[in-house]
């Protein structure tokens, strides 16, 4: 099974982060950090990359919720703040 090899996940990674710099949104990155997350349990072994590597499901599911996590925790860090947002009350065309 191809996905359960750490190189698969690694590729991934490396390919979001790329993608990520190629259009800058901060979407891509979380799945970058997500994939690479997982191809760092599947590099390191033990008993979560055995039970992980088991099922392809379980492993889009963690794939899924740490790149869920890593979005998250980048739009609180790097996101739009309250009054950064530049608003307009008249139409500027108008004059």
């Amino acid at each position: 099974m191809v996905w359960a090899e750490w190189w698969v996940w690694g590729v991934a990674a490396i390919a979001l982060a790329v993608g990520e710099v190629i259009l800058p949104s901060f979407v891509l990155l979380g799945f970058a950090i997500g994939a690479g997350a997982v191809a760092l349990i599947l590099l390191v072994g033990g008993p979560l990359a055995v039970w992980l590597g088991a099922s392809i499901p379980v492993m889009a599911l963690v794939f899924a919720v740490i790149s869920l996590l890593a979005w998250l925790g980048l739009r609180r860090w790097l996101g739009v703040y309250r009054g950064q947002v530049k608003t307009f009350d008249h139409d500027i065309n108008r004059d």
